[in-house]
């Protein structure tokens, strides 16, 4: 007979059984008998302290996505366990893998309003795909593994396990098996050779097709398998705020970003295509607009390893339920080789309507105070455009969308469905810890940044060498937009009176400086990006500075503003 062991040491060495070597979290009275534990095995498995359980799981997600392995977030009950709310909501949205270990009080105590007791599964369960509570040490392996494998499979997102303080201290004679199975769960369905064969009918049929690219694409890693079913069939590619980098920016057939603040060609081609092929992606409101006008003339395929999504938003021709890889490559040699010389070019005219209408004034303005769009630009340039972006919540989302450029996959970490302001700053945290040989550019605004200003606190401690662009108008700059355009010019508590940043950044041990003219700019990028550690630029932006082209919320995806005054018109 083994020897016993806690609960408490059966939950760390469960994790590191799971491959995992690193987590999030922030400790606490009924999960102290964990993190007594984890002291002894901190050469095998590394905590990252956090300066609030938001960022633990913010941070989760960025190491989660960029790395493609599952995030883990370990903290205490009561408020802690409610912090951690927006990030599982968050990661269930973008679809995340991540596990969240909330400490619990004792079972004798559930009911009855303990000190810190909340009820953790009630509340998580409808932003989870699993939420369970763990009342007994014996059953902590089992709910380890099968956390694992909720999260991780499929269409991945966020588990909860609530951990009673009295299954932490109860001992059991551990042992750990993976789970490979659930009855009734089943993450991977099997490709029909049928529904293939009617996607590949409608793609050689077509005159005019178009794929969408989503995050779908990313996560199944099918990066390669997309690129080359567009090129044998010479199809425009177009993708979504979460699918971009899935296919290179200057690929030839890659169109540009679809929605609310994308692309012309893409969004108005949207209603002139006959086949729409979307891979990977959600049809939310921001992609569609007005679904009573979207696409109506053209046939719609959707794949997507989710068959929920399928005719949930926009009704579909045709669907195809499976991993996008798999479908992809078994989707390739149905296909004919094409060419759609004509369509193409009609992205190509209105990419050069909105260079002229849109880029130059935005990228590269002849006057005036700096905008956002030229600040992206420059350091996705002086990168060789090969960082990861992490945004926050925003213009600078929208701008740093747009206008940074992608030469590899897993280059784009944002808050998509959600919308999480103070998303980005922890987030960046994790994807630097997740892809440490890459350069990580976190571009915020100065709303989104003092959301979760404290995890300045973690970079110092961990040396954690973020390179952070702080677009700053001293405005909450997308609802002042809005403000601008639909409310009369408005400005109802969006002017913001801010600290001086740099000052912060010092008092965290952080290189920074104010760059306030576009003369400054370029050297400033380059002293940045030089420097060995994090760094942060507190950029003086034009608080009048508007993100376009904009399709305005339940307009049709082709009613397209160019500027205040001036919407997009077709010849």
């Amino acid at each position: 007979m083994s020897e016993k062991i806690t609960g408490a040491e059966a939950l760390i060495k469960s994790l590191i059984a799971e491959g995992v070597d690193r987590v999030f979290g922030y400790p606490g009275g009924a999960i102290i008998p964990v993190y007594d534990k984890l002291y002894d095995y901190t050469d095998q498995l590394k905590h990252i302290l956090v300066r609030h359980e938001q960022g633990a799981t913010h941070a989760a997600q960025g190491y989660a996505r960029v790395s493609g392995r599952t995030g883990v977030v370990i903290v205490t009950s009561g408020p802690a366990a409610t912090n951690v709310i927006t990030g599982l909501s968050d990661a269930l949205m973008d679809s995340t893998p991540m596990v969240v270990i909330t400490g619990q009080v004792a079972s004798a105590f559930l009911g009855s309003d303990a000190f810190q007791e909340t009820d953790v599964v009630g509340i998580t369960q409808p932003i989870t795909k699993w939420a369970y509570q763990i009342r007994r040490a014996e059953d902590i392996p089992w709910a380890v593994a099968r956390a694992f494998y909720i999260a991780g499979t499929g269409r991945p997102g966020p588990v909860v396990l609530d951990l009673a303080k009295d299954a932490q201290t109860g001992l059991l004679e551990w042992s750990h098996k993976k789970c490979e199975f659930i009855r009734s769960y089943i993450p991977y369905p099997e490709v029909k050779q049928d529904d293939l064969q009617v996607v590949a009918d409608l793609i050689n049929a077509a005159e005019r097709p178009m794929i969408i690219s989503g995050h779908g694409v990313m996560i199944s890693e099918a990066e390669k398998e997309l690129a080359a079913l567009a090129e044998k069939a010479d199809i425009p590619v177009t993708a979504t705020l979460l699918g971009l980098s899935t296919i290179p920016s200057s690929h030839p057939l890659y169109k540009g970003m679809l929605g609310m603040h994308g692309n012309i060609g893409p969004n108005v081609n949207t209603n002139r295509c006959d086949l729409l092929v979307a891979v990977g992606m959600r049809f939310d409101d921001r992609v569609t607009g007005d679904t009573s006008k979207y696409a109506k003339q053209a046939k719609i395929v959707h794949i997507d390893i989710d068959s929920s999504e399928f005719d949930k938003n926009v009704k579909t021709t045709a669907t195809v339920h499976g991993d996008a890889k798999e479908v992809l490559a078994r989707l390739l040699p149905l296909v004919n080789e094409a060419k759609h010389t004509e369509w193409l070019q009609t992205f190509d005219e209105m990419a050069l309507v909105e260079q002229e209408k849109v880029v130059k004034r935005e990228v590269f303005p002849e006057s005036g105070l700096m905008n956002m769009g030229e600040v992206v630009h420059k350091v996705s340039k002086a990168t060789g455009d090969r960082a990861v972006l992490i945004t926050d919540v925003g213009q600078n989302q929208m701008f740093s969308s747009r206008y940074f450029r992608y030469t590899e996959p897993k280059s784009i970490i944002t808050s998509g469905g959600l919308g999480t302001m103070g998303f980005g700053l922890p987030a960046s945290i994790g994807a630097k810890m997740g892809a440490p040989e890459r350069t990580v550019c976190f571009f915020t605004g100065d709303g989104g940044l003092q959301m979760t200003i404290q995890e300045l606190g973690t970079i110092m401690e961990y040396g954690v060498a973020v390179k952070i662009i702080l677009l700053n108008n001293n405005f909450l700059g997308n609802v002042r937009q809005w403000q601008e355009l639909f409310f009369k010019g408005r400005f109802s508590q969006t002017p913001m009176v801010n600290p001086d940043f740099v000052q912060i950044a010092d008092a965290y041990g952080i290189k920074a400086e104010n760059v306030e003219t576009r003369e400054q700019l370029d050297g400033a990028i380059e002293r940045m990006l030089a420097h060995d550690g994090a760094y942060l630029l507190n950029v003086n932006i034009d608080a009048t500075d508007m993100i376009f082209p904009m399709t305005p919320a339940g307009a049709a995806v082709d009613d397209i503003m160019l500027t205040p005054d001036e919407k997009f018109k077709l010849d």
